[in-house]
């Protein structure tokens, strides 16, 4: 679709029910991964990213129960460390997965993404965060292997400051050891919420 045309001079009216942003469902849903603890999440969004990312996470092992409007996810026997292509070349969000996996269980293969319809945007502040870290990261046959026995706190500088990146380090740093500093961080809205709610994990 090249254009949306809208025709006015019409009186508005009715009722819309607003759902939660997708932008800050997605990193949170997967931000499950980092407890066994059941998560339960309200006003989460009817989408079709919103159904991948649920299907990646049952994929690994996630427990999933899906309501009207709400989802609740069970992290407690993931049984899979990886991401496949088929799922993150559909939603470069899955790539999101990795700083979890990492951080909980010590290594995780992600498929690195396919290309995006608003341009390039390489995952290399990611692993370069990841790296500074501890992690050891391999890429190979179009995945990213990451693996550390225990990741440790850093002051890591974004040369921009992108939001995925943001989020997978934030994740990733709630297991490391000692303080990690986002510096030249990401400051959009879906930060905020992914942060409030690593706090409400005990982060």
């Amino acid at each position: 679709m090249d254009k949306i045309l809208v025709r006015g001079g019409r009186r508005l009216q009715g009722e819309v029910a607003v759902s939660g942003a997708k932008n800050a469902a997605l990193p949170i849903l997967i931000s499950s991964l980092l407890t066994a603890e059941r998560c339960e999440y309200q006003n989460v969004p009817d989408l079709m990213d919103i159904h991948t990312t649920l299907k990646l996470l049952s994929g690994l092992g996630v427990k999933v129960e899906r309501g009207a409007r709400t989802v609740s996810l069970v992290a407690d026997s993931i049984n899979k460390l990886e991401a496949p292509y088929d799922l993150v070349k559909t939603m470069r969000a899955s790539f999101l997965v990795l700083g979890p996996l990492l951080a909980r269980f010590g290594e995780a293969r992600v498929s690195t993404p396919g290309g995006c319809a608003i341009g390039t945007r390489p995952i290399n502040l990611h692993l370069k965060g990841l790296a500074e870290m501890g992690a050891h990261i391999d890429q190979a046959h179009g995945y990213v292997e990451a693996r550390a026995k225990k990741l440790t706190g850093a002051k890591i500088y974004l040369d921009v400051p992108s939001v995925g990146a943001t989020e997978n380090l934030l994740m990733a740093a709630t297991f490391a050891e000692g303080m990690t500093v986002l510096e030249n961080a990401a400051k959009e809205p879906e930060i905020n919420d992914l942060a409030s709610v690593l706090n409400n994990m005990g982060a």
